[in-house]
């Protein structure tokens, strides 16, 4: 079958290469794509959300499956789109409806669907600009520390977490009235602090039934230690030592199994890949968000641990048929770090020429994030630019050989982090 996969960072070049290596997939097409997809199938110069363009590009191109990489698309209702027009409706697209990616799309819907069904969450409660004076006096009175996030989608920015009432209120009206985060923080989630370590847990579902897929834990923080600025991400670990079968019982039992049978159960469409991003708060399983794809650099540790077809799962997902597959997962340790450019995740420059760049291996692959091809050289083209995930017998001995490769590519301004999964290693 012909497939595209929509996207351009880490997470899509991994998506591409698993796709491409099951004997299902046919043509294989990534918009836009980036140095790295070009290796897995073929670049298209379209943006994730062109619907128009994606039409025209799927009739002409007789593709047989859309698959989102990012929430963008999602959000902004490609499966929808998909699903009410005649000369599409034949083609699935692997992800929600527009309702159900509102589970990342809104805060707001998230923790309302979540108190619907009784999934263990942070306490909270929500303001906009009418109710923006009770905010302010409920966040003088709330413990500290608190969390603030705005409601919609601010590229994985829109969470402040403040130990000071006063920086607490003015970050508030920053989001309320100044537009911090634009339409995104019109409505603004004030939340209960938890204290506790996270990780991220995946399941692929058709919406009634699901399968868990490998554990992640991701650092968000720019440098070691977790210190400084939050980023997309810096590196990712699977599996995560305290996710064991007791704790992963908990996880399924009071997380995944309501979340499922909640959006059954609501009738809200729902085919593809849902993210828990849980905190384990003295061994009890919180969501702190949901998210409708695969994180990144989540799945640059996830895929390769994958031992199953991921187009046989989709095909799975779209004829109902998941409930009778196993999923099959390599019991070594995956380990990734990410290579950023100088200044991120602030101002940085791009179009810096890229060296060292190993072939894949069974032990090591090098994934693209922010990169593009011209000619024969492989430039810089983003914040995050190359995810390098080894598989080795232990999280210590994955980390090491990533370090290694780390060191061994080139290009000006390179920064990373040596210290991914510190707290098990």
């Amino acid at each position: 079958m012909n497939i595209l996969l929509l996207g351009s960072g880490g997470r899509e070049h991994a998506l591409a290469l698993k796709m491409s290596q099951s004997p299902l997939c046919g043509k294989l097409f990534i918009a836009p794509g980036n140095a790295g997809t070009a290796q897995c199938g073929t670049n298209v110069n379209m943006g994730v959300s062109e619907f128009d363009k994606i039409k025209s590009f799927c009739l002409e191109q007789d593709i047989q499956l859309v698959v989102p990489g990012s929430e963008e698309a999602l959000v902004n209702g490609i499966y929808d789109y998909f699903g009410q027009d005649e000369a599409l409706k034949h083609i699935p697209v692997m992800g929600p409806s527009r309702e159900g990616a509102q589970l990342e799309g809104s805060k707001a819907f998230a923790k309302l669907f979540m108190q619907r069904h009784n999934i263990p969450t942070a306490a909270y409660r929500e303001f906009n600009e009418e109710t923006y004076e009770e905010g302010v006096a409920y966040l003088k009175q709330h413990s500290l520390p608190i969390v603030l996030k705005a409601d919609g989608l601010a590229a994985g920015k829109g969470v402040v977490i403040t130990s000071d009432h006063d920086e607490a209120v003015e970050e508030f009206t920053q989001m309320i009235k100044a537009a911090k985060f634009g339409d995104a923080s019109k409505k603004v989630v004030i939340e209960q602090f938890l204290t506790g370590i996270e990780l991220s847990v995946f399941v692929i579902t058709d919406g009634h039934t699901y399968k868990i897929l490998p554990e992640a834990k991701d650092y968000k923080r720019i440098g070691e230690g977790d210190k400084g600025l939050n980023t997309g991400g810096m590196g990712a670990v699977s599996p995560v030592p305290f996710a064991d079968a007791a704790f992963m019982k908990l996880v399924e039992d009071k997380v995944i199994r309501p979340t499922i049978d909640g959006l059954s159960k609501e009738k809200i469409i729902y085919k593809g890949f849902v993210f828990f991003g849980l905190i384990n708060v003295a061994g009890e399983p919180f969501v702190i968000e949901y998210n409708c794809r695969m994180g990144d650099p989540e799945t640059e540790v996830v895929m390769p641990r994958l031992q199953n077809d991921l187009v046989e799962l989709f095909v799975a997902v779209n004829e109902g048929k998941l409930a009778s597959r196993q999923i099959f997962t390599d019991q070594r340790a995956a380990a990734t770090v990410m290579l950023v450019s100088k200044g991120y995740p602030e101002a940085y420059e791009k179009n810096k020429e890229i060296s060292g760049i190993p072939a894949p291996g069974k032990d090591q692959i090098v994934f693209h994030a922010g990169t593009k091809q011209e000619g024969d050289k492989v430039l810089t083209n983003g914040g995050r630019v190359l995810s390098i995930t080894s598989l080795a017998s232990s999280l210590s001995l994955a980390l090491g050989h990533s370090v290694q490769t780390a060191n061994h590519i080139a290009f000006e301004g390179k920064t990373f982090r040596r210290d991914i999964g510190y707290e098990f290693i």
